[in-house]
């Protein structure tokens, strides 16, 4: 069988991997039922839907002819590396810095790795993302998330 289409074949592997690997792992916890959906069952849910997505990606680029061949590029390192970067500071400021500094760092961290980068667009982002995050999680859903940096004793 010829491949049509590199990226959408490269990228259908990719989510069908990924659906499976999170499908698999979220295995461990409680299903429910749906009227009390457990821990499990959004995740279980939604890693099918994203290897389902990755199938009908996959199936694609074996059937839908492409401009030749659509071929990957080269690996784009630099915002590769800001992207997880910023991530890995995320995880680690979330509980040390709180929601309202990690969140706008993540996102002007992540903002970064593009060669469009502004700040004014970044700070806006920052700001829009957090106040939203904020109203969704602490909030609307009450979960217990810290907001400020522990130094500071809130």
């Amino acid at each position: 069988m010829k491949i049509k289409s590199q990226k959408d074949f490269w990228s259908g592997l990719m989510f069908i991997a990924v659906g499976i690997a999170f499908a698999w792992g979220s295995t461990a916890y409680s299903f429910g039922v749906s009227a009390r959906p457990g821990p499990g069952y959004f995740p279980f849910g939604l890693s099918l839907l994203m290897a389902l997505l990755g199938a009908m990606v996959l199936f694609k680029s074996l059937t839908v002819e492409s401009e030749g061949g659509d071929p990957i590029g080269a690996w784009a390192w630099k915002p590769l590396l800001v992207i997880s970067a910023a991530v890995f500071i995320f995880g680690w400021a979330i509980p040390h810095l709180g929601m309202f500094v990690a969140l706008p760092l993540l996102v002007t961290g992540s903002a970064l790795a593009s060669s469009e980068f502004r700040w004014m667009d970044a700070l806006i982002n920052s700001a829009v993302l957090t106040i939203g995050s904020w109203a969704i999680f602490v909030w609307g859903l009450k979960l217990t998330i810290p907001l400020w940096p522990t130094f500071l004793g809130a």
